[in-house]
């Protein structure tokens, strides 16, 4: 008979959601430990509203209406002050809780300090957590620590799991609905393929959960596989191994046996290193057969120097090397850059967009270092007292929380917005042939601009309209040359076309221009005060933040969650238009949206 035998699996969610849909939560964590310990236990639950504030009020509510002997709380650390609160509702219950996942385990101490934490499993879950089902606290039990008579008690780091294929599935059924889709049959969804990386970089925390890589064979992640496939469903599933592509011959069974059993109705996206592209070379075709659409490549800077600090041995030659090759085989490329090393100055930064263009890509992502518990970066920063904010709801990769040699947060938050604003090709904005496309396509993309500083809780709409003005008069400073042409040529313009970023607060006004340029379009940009006349559709920044920080970003998140799913499966689009009409939340962000664009043609 189990020592705990009534279990609630929480996994806390993110303070501040991103707008991405594909960093939604999947619970993958504590559906892992469910699985562990199933058969041993008599009921297990979760709670509602897991991946939003909802999960507050549901978990309480839970806990009312069933008893449990455990709470088991998973958090990453941009959770951690939402897992905080979810563990002090379960001791106002009067429930035992235990605690896990990569905050825990850096800061395992820290976290039972707190007072509304029993345990805390350090290290890879899975077996720790079933022996203490079965036993209860104890010292025969590996990868627990606790607190007993004011001091600590480490029972010693338990070994890694050897044979991965002897992990359970998780157990997805246990999940709630979310956006109205059952357990299994989630838009979106996560399988790890294998555990651990084989390389250390001073900013990531993999090394401290989960050490060196341990690859699951390629029938047991088929299977698991098996289980996610609708063939009426295209899902977007994400292999968020740390690196997929590292054992490309056991990749390679994994594409051959999808391909047998017909398990190819998905739209697969994965991150692994430029050098590992170009060794799967080979099989490309392959994972593009199984759906492979994009390939996440931690680039990280241009500066080789940087690079070697961060111990990331990629060399810049084999970055484009791997994206011309997966451009060759029809993936898309991602490349992920950090802003705010500690050596690198403003004027360091200014190069990434040029450089990232330079390497081909299409779609990049700009984040800030980030030194989560666990990491070298961390004890670097927290020992010269670089780290400028302990607050875990800013840990989430898009917040700066350091100083620099050179820059503070608000020059770090300024070039990630400028390296956004100078990446884009503004394509988009010169295919439009009268200003109201134009119009629309422009406020689209900004709106996108404004959730990024939405997500940094310690700006105000003003200090953010600021920001983003800024990043564009930084960017009109380099000249930028932006054309577009096609074969056959588009239309000629019969008059230039065009729309205006007016900031209230300098006064100031950027005009963006589309002119015919013999069979070219071109977009030139000029700044000149606000007060001048013009015939094209005047944006006002502050409106359009004003508009953005009022809106939820969980509404956002279901707007984008159903777009995913139209995306993947036109053939549903009828369907889920109608469930975003009936949405009431999502009908106040269209209006909104509309009431500004028709605003700004006046």
């Amino acid at each position: 008979m189990a020592y705990y035998r009534n279990i609630c699996f929480v996994e806390a969610p993110q303070a501040i959601v991103t707008p991405f849909p594909r960093f939604i939560s999947d619970c993958l964590g504590v559906c892992y430990l469910a699985a562990a310990v199933e058969d041993i236990v008599e009921s297990m639950a979760m709670p509602e509203n897991y991946y939003n504030d909802g999960i507050f009020e549901s978990f309480e509510q839970l806990l009312k209406e069933r008893r449990f002997d455990l709470v088991a709380i998973s958090s990453m650390t941009g959770c951690f002050n939402n897992a905080e609160k979810l563990a002090r509702i379960a001791k106002k219950h009067g429930v035992t809780v235990v605690m896990g996942g990569f905050h825990p385990t850096a800061l395992p101490e820290q976290v039972l300090d707190l007072g509304c934490v029993d345990l805390v499993v350090v290290g890879e879950g899975e077996a720790t957590f079933r022996e203490l089902v079965e036993k209860g606290p104890s010292r025969e039990v590996r990868g627990l620590v606790w607190k007993e008579n004011g001091e600590f008690v480490h029972t010693g780091m338990r070994e890694l799991i050897k044979d991965v294929d002897s992990i359970r599935f998780p157990l997805r059924s246990l999940r709630p609905k979310r956006f109205g889709e059952k357990s299994s049959d989630y838009t979106i969804d996560t399988i790890y393929t294998s555990r651990g990386c084989p390389w250390v970089c001073s900013f990531c925390a993999n090394d401290k959960m989960h050490k060196h890589w341990r690859g699951r064979t390629a029938e047991n992640v088929v299977e698991e596989i098996a289980q996610l496939h609708d063939p009426k469903k295209k899902k977007l599933l994400k292999i968020w191994d740390a690196n997929f592509l590292t054992n490309i011959k056991r990749v390679e069974r994994i594409c051959d046996l999808m391909i047998e059993r017909g398990l190819t109705n998905f739209r697969i996206v994965t991150e692994t290193r430029a050098k590992d592209v170009i060794r799967a070379e080979r099989i490309l075709p392959k994972l593009r057969k199984i759906g492979l659409s994009k390939v996440g490549l931690g680039i990280e800077s241009p500066n080789p120097k940087t690079l070697a600090l961060m111990n990331k041995q990629n060399t810049l030659d084999e970055v484009t090397t791997a994206i011309n090759l997966l451009n060759k085989f029809g993936v898309g490329s991602e490349g992920y850059f950090i802003i705010g090393h500690y050596s690198e100055s403003v004027e360091d930064t200014m190069a990434y967009p040029k450089f990232a263009r330079s390497l081909g890509l299409r779609q990049t992502l700009y984040m800030a270092m980030t030194p989560y518990p666990g990491t070298r970066i961390f004890e670097e920063y927290a020992r010269d007292n670089n780290i400028t904010s302990r607050d875990w709801d800013l840990y989430n990769n898009f917040v700066p929380v350091i100083r620099t040699a050179h820059m503070e947060n608000r020059d770090i938050m300024r070039m990630m917005v400028y390296c956004n604003v100078a990446f884009c090709d503004y394509r988009s904005v010169l295919k439009r042939a009268d200003n109201r496309g134009v119009l629309l396509t422009f406020l689209k993309d900004l709106f996108q601009l404004v959730f990024l500083l939405k997500i940094n809780k310690t700006l105000d709409s003003k200090e953010a309209s600021q920001i983003l003005f800024e990043a564009f008069e930084l960017w009109l400073g380099t000249s930028p040359a932006l054309d577009y042409a096609k074969t056959p040529p588009p239309p000629p313009l019969k008059q230039p076309t065009g729309v205006c970023l007016a900031h209230t607060a300098s006064g100031q006004r950027i005009d963006f221009v589309v002119e015919q340029a013999g069979g070219r379009r071109v977009l030139k940009l000029r700044k000149v005060a606000s007060s001048e006349p013009t015939t094209f559709p005047v944006v006002s920044l502050d409106e359009v933040v004003d508009a953005a920080f009022s809106l939820s970003m969980d509404a956002l998140m279901r707007l984008l969650y159903r777009n995913e799913l139209m995306r993947n499966n036109p053939r549903l689009t009828g369907r889920q238009v109608l469930a975003l009409l009936v949405d009431r939340d999502i009908r106040k962000v269209a209006m909104r949206f509309w009431r500004l664009y028709r605003g700004c043609l006046r």
